[in-house]
């Protein structure tokens, strides 16, 4: 894969790391992937890659690097004690900025000759809503994001398309939540839902073998990628 680290710059002018994967073709439209509370770790590095092979280019910052630079956990117990506990720490409205600024970073990039939509995961997936509203994205996609419902005043101004995946099993975004997210956005032909019975939170994710579900996860990725190759043209 043609991947590295970059440096990115916040709204203050502060510096941070991001993960850039690029398409085979050297260019295309943009993704800006937002991590999991796990950090921009080998699993969100092979998504990157993943939709980086599906043509796209793809910018996966660090959204803890106020906490600590480029965090990088497995799914054991040790592991998630520390993402909760970065989980717990994190300023969310800092770290939506910085997606935001990500988002900008990858429009001003030469290799990025399409729109730019942003892309998250549980946490990843509340940073990429409330940013898609602040850098005005082309598009969103949210898998699973968790305290999204916290932030339904943006609503309004989140005018682009936008997906949302939900798992019908999830305990910790459980269906009267995902039952106050489709309110907030009902009417509005912007917003698609998708649910998928039987399947956990996480499930995208082939790292936590409780969570994963090969079946919802290929759904997802399927669904996601006709809805990106519609939306970033």
């Amino acid at each position: 894969m043609n991947s590295r680290w970059i440096d990115l710059q916040t709204a203050n002018g502060e510096t941070f790391s991001a993960y850039l994967s690029l398409p085979p073709a050297g260019h295309g439209p943009g993704i800006v992937l937002v991590q999991e509370i796990w950090g921009v770790n080998e699993h969100i590095r092979a998504v990157a890659d993943q939709y980086a092979q599906d043509g796209y280019v793809v910018l996966a910052p660090d959204v803890f690097w106020r906490l600590s630079p480029r965090v990088d956990l497995t799914y054991d117990d040790a592991g998630s004690q520390q993402a909760f506990g970065y989980y717990q720490q994190v300023d969310t409205a800092l770290a939506a900025s910085d997606v935001a600024a990500a988002v900008a970073a990858l429009r001003a990039m030469p290799q990025v000759t399409g729109k730019v939509a942003t892309l998250g995961f549980c946490l990843g997936g509340q940073l990429a809503f409330r940013a898609a509203a602040q850098s005005k994205a082309d598009a969103a996609v949210c898998y699973y994001g968790g305290g999204i419902h916290q932030h339904l005043a943006l609503a309004e101004q989140l005018t682009m398309p936008i997906l949302f995946h939900y798992a019908q099993q999830d305990a910790h975004i459980t269906q009267d939540i995902v039952a106050q997210v489709k309110q907030a956005f009902a009417g509005k032909s912007n917003a698609q839902f998708y649910d998928y019975p039987g399947a956990d939170h996480g499930f995208n994710c082939w790292g936590r073998a409780k969570m994963y579900n090969q079946r919802a996860a290929a759904l997802a990725h399927g669904r996601t990628l006709q809805f990106l190759a519609e939306q970033l043209v």
